[in-house]
């Protein structure tokens, strides 16, 4: 089986909240806790959840914009949080981040060809007589001609804008890149085709991507396996098309309800999550989801006291759910999830 390219084990991140008068900490934000995870070469791994789940947070650390409370990123056998200064720089050049606004990430003092060729000429990656050769290239690349190249920020419209910052992603000749919702911010009509560029991309440069997104909607057209985030837990991690046709934790049903179908043949029963959402602050020790769970039927027993385990349910299914924990001979905790259903 291949390696996985990044393997993440146990992460956590949590914010300080409060302190005391001396300054220790008394309360933390957890914003990401325990997530485990594996990227392999060459695929889009789509993760996904509503806002606040602890996305955006597993991608700025993959990148060192924060450092873990805890756990591993492995990349290359060796972790990423604990390299020196020297050693991880040599390392992030093979990881890069595509941001969500293509507004405020780009520089409004430097003409596009100063964007794309400062990390290049920072990591002397390039002689300097070969640096603007290369940003026509990557321009071309991304749809953009090389006489943009004196232009400025402000005079490109936020697809274009978007299409210069995955020009600087790629300018570091990455292995892997994370799109924290790079298409959020851009009109439905221009998201296709940034959604398609970076998917030709990843054929031309043999790129994996970790795509954050809001909506299974859009990670159904680029990932090739989904992971479904909740309070900063995975709770399902699937292939595609498994997740799909047959999503089994009640949180992922509930965002594919949600998804808009024109076929009325295929649509799904709207599913309304009711009740109040748990806080990162102080979360419950049982399961995240427990206070919204729809299907969880009365003696099912374990939700509001112990977190459930990532147990796999069929073949490279997994999901974080009691009623899925059971062993593999007890029959009575499937029987009450289908009275459930």
């Amino acid at each position: 089986m291949t390696e996985p390219l990044l393997s993440i084990r146990h992460l956590s991140k949590h914010f300080p909240v409060d302190t005391d008068l001396l300054g220790r900490t008394t309360s933390v934000l957890k914003a990401v806790d325990d997530l485990s995870l594996d990227i392999y070469p060459g695929e889009t791994f789509g993760l996904v959840g509503e806002s606040g789940c602890g996305k955006t947070t597993v991608g700025k650390m993959l990148v060192n914009l924060y450092r873990p409370t805890s756990g591993e990123i492995l990349y290359g056998g060796r972790d990423l949080a604990k390299l020196t200064t020297s050693e991880r720089r040599a390392y992030h050049r093979e990881i890069q981040l595509i941001f969500q606004d293509p507004y405020s990430s780009l520089n409004p003092r430097m003409t596009v060809g100063d964007i794309v060729s400062e990390p290049i000429r920072v990591n002397r990656l390039l002689p300097p007589d070969k640096v603007d050769d290369r940003v026509s290239y990557l321009l071309n690349c991304v749809g953009l001609s090389a006489n943009c190249k004196n232009r400025y920020a402000h005079e490109f419209s936020g697809g274009q804008r978007q299409r210069i910052g995955i020009a600087r992603a790629l300018a570091m000749e990455p292995k892997l890149i994370v799109c924290d919702e790079p298409v959020s911010a851009l009109d439905v009509s221009i998201q296709a085709q940034v959604l398609n560029l970076l998917s030709d991309l990843s054929d031309q440069f043999g790129l994996t991507y970790l795509f954050i997104a809001h909506g299974l909607n859009v990670v159904k057209h680029v990932s090739d396996r989904v992971g479904v985030m909740y309070l900063g837990r995975l709770v399902e991690v699937a292939e595609k098309r498994e997740l799909y046709r047959n999503p089994v934790h009640p949180y992922t049903k509930a965002l594919l309800s949600a998804i808009p179908v024109t076929n009325p043949a295929h649509r799904r029963e709207r599913i309304l999550l009711e009740g109040t959402v748990a806080s990162p602050i102080d979360p419950p020790p049982g399961c995240r989801f427990c206070s919204r769970c729809y299907a969880k039927p009365e003696g099912a027993g374990g939700c509001d006291s112990e977190m459930p385990e990532l147990v796999e349910v069929s073949p490279g299914h997994f999901v974080s759910c009691h009623l899925f924990a059971a062993e593999e001979g007890d029959q009575e905790m499937r029987a009450l999830h289908e009275e459930a259903r």
